[in-house]
């Protein structure tokens, strides 16, 4: 995208917000580097530079604008919607992995030398892994430095910088403010909003439209008692993260979704954050989806009655392979009772910081599923065969399941295993791995919607109609499923 200068300049002209996060305009002439969207009036084409990410902008000697404030833009698109090594990279980078493993961690999770992924990276994205890194770092300082009153001391550290003297330069260099100014200026833009003793509150910010009802329904209806819940408009639950345990409250609003944080340690602010949106689909790029949707006529009224849906993901991979194979051939409920005497026996206690609040537990981690009994499971024989393969193969390694996964390889992995059949695989596929093309044309919501809409019903040629729709197959799947009645497709009242 930003390469092409023609496209980015009529972008940041008319301030189109839908390519925020998809390209940066450094302006060279003041050093700050701008969102497309940018309410400032736009510089002259002849002092525009097009850089593909923040990072980039930073590491050229560009600060951050103050008015449109470009670090806190949606993510862009792109590393959801591929699967190479470049794409896997940057969503490893956003999860943390550079600050707790460093570059080498980082290489050997993508199977490249050190030197390749610096290369691959300093080419798509003008910034290497470190540098990338120190921006979300930059990033996570300012959040922490404007929602919350801790000492900047520990703001440093908890943010991932060595050292307080590198946290100042940093933010210095990246905002033109110091720590303390930062601080200044949020306390007065931000005296109206009340805050809450122990937790960060944010704003998540998305590109329009974004149609909450299937997302949050699809979560509030499948909640796992103990582990997630549905209290007064927000959608809570438990995470376990890389240095401690947290609880988030994520409640929609029109223009961002509202995200209150408790965490144990704060070194996983930055984890927590991205793995938030990366659960809610926020980096999606709605527009094009809907665009390519449309080319289906029978597609077209669904899409035109609520438009910007989203595909309602997990914060843990394996947790939800696990519930898959809980909801094998069974309702809703049934699956939530069975995940819940899971929880009961085998989840991590934790505390939940809102008194009136339902949460109890950590979802179970691998390696303590694997110490279960298969004959206390009131499952089938089979199904229990399959969810005690399952844990084994996620406890030892052999099953990596995440973010950064190979989405054909991990398909071909689980198919092997006994009891996964294609409805399973590309349920994980989509919800766990986050592949925006995985299709379900076996599943019985989408052959019934199908049925209804005049589409081919049968799953061989439903695939088949659906080739138009690549690769958003993952989204029609959430348009057809909206056209049923089930309570995953409304907000809680």
């Amino acid at each position: 995208m930003y390469t092409d200068t023609e496209r980015c300049v009529r972008a940041v002209q008319s301030k189109d917000a839908r390519f925020d996060g998809w390209f940066f305009t450094a302006v060279r002439t003041t050093g700050i580097y701008c969102r497309p969207s940018c309410p400032a009036v736009p510089p002259k084409v002849e002092n525009m530079t097009f850089l593909p990410s923040a990072a980039a902008c930073q590491q050229a000697g560009f600060r951050a604008c103050k008015r449109c404030r470009p670090d806190t833009s949606p993510g862009s698109p792109e590393w959801n919607a591929r699967a190479d090594a470049v794409a896997r990279a940057m969503r490893l980078i956003q999860d943390g992995v550079v600050d707790r493993e460093g570059v080498p961690g980082l290489a050997v999770r993508l199977g490249y030398s050190t030197r390749q992924v610096e290369r691959q990276l300093n080419a798509e994205l003008g910034a290497g892994p470190l540098a990338l890194a120190r921006a979300q770092r930059a990033q996570t300082a300012r959040l922490l430095i404007e929602t919350s009153e801790l000492p900047m001391g520990d703001i440093a550290f908890a943010a991932g910088f060595s050292s307080i003297r590198t946290f100042n330069e940093t933010v210095r260099e990246v905002f033109a403010l110091a720590p303390g100014e930062l601080r200044l200026r949020a306390e007065k833009a931000n005296r109206h909003i009340p805050r809450v003793p122990g937790t960060i509150s944010l704003r998540l910010p998305f590109r329009a439209p974004l149609n909450p009802d299937n997302l949050f329904g699809h979560l509030a209806a499948t909640a796992v008692p103990g582990v997630e819940e549905w209290r007064s408009g927000a959608y809570r639950r438990t995470l376990r993260l890389p240095y401690g345990t947290g609880v988030v409250a994520l409640t929609p609003q029109p223009d961002h979704i509202g995200c209150q944080l408790a965490l144990t340690d704060l070194r996983d602010l930055t984890i927590a954050i991205s793995r938030c949106r990366w659960m809610l689909d926020l980096d999606a790029d709605p527009e094009a989806v809907d665009e390519q949707l449309r080319t289906d006529p029978l597609l077209v009224p669904l899409v035109d009655k609520a438009p910007g849906r989203r595909v309602p993901r997990t914060v843990d991979a394996a947790e939800f392979a696990v519930r898959a194979v809980l909801g094998q051939q069974v309702s809703t409920a049934a699956a939530r009772t069975h995940a819940a005497r899971l929880v009961a026996s085998y989840g991590e206690p934790v505390a939940d910081p809102d008194p009136e609040g339902g949460l109890t537990h950590l979802f179970p981690s691998p390696q303590a599923l694997a110490a279960l009994d298969p004959q206390s499971l009131a499952l089938p024989a089979s199904r229990r065969a399959t969810l005690t393969t399952l844990v084994g193969a996620l406890a030892d390694g052999s099953l990596p399941l995440g973010i950064d996964s190979d989405w054909e390889a991990a398909r071909a992995q689980l198919n092997a295993m006994p009891g996964f059949g294609p409805w399973t695989t590309e349920v994980i596929a989509m919800r766990a791995l986050g592949d925006p093309d995985a299709f379900l044309p076996s599943d019985l919501g989408v052959r019934r919607a199908a049925k209804e809409l005049g589409l081919p019903s049968t799953p061989a040629a439903l695939t088949a109609r659906a080739a138009g729709w690549r690769p958003w197959r993952a989204y029609a799947v959430q348009y057809l499923w909206a056209t049923d009645a089930h309570p995953v497709n409304h907000l809680p009242v």
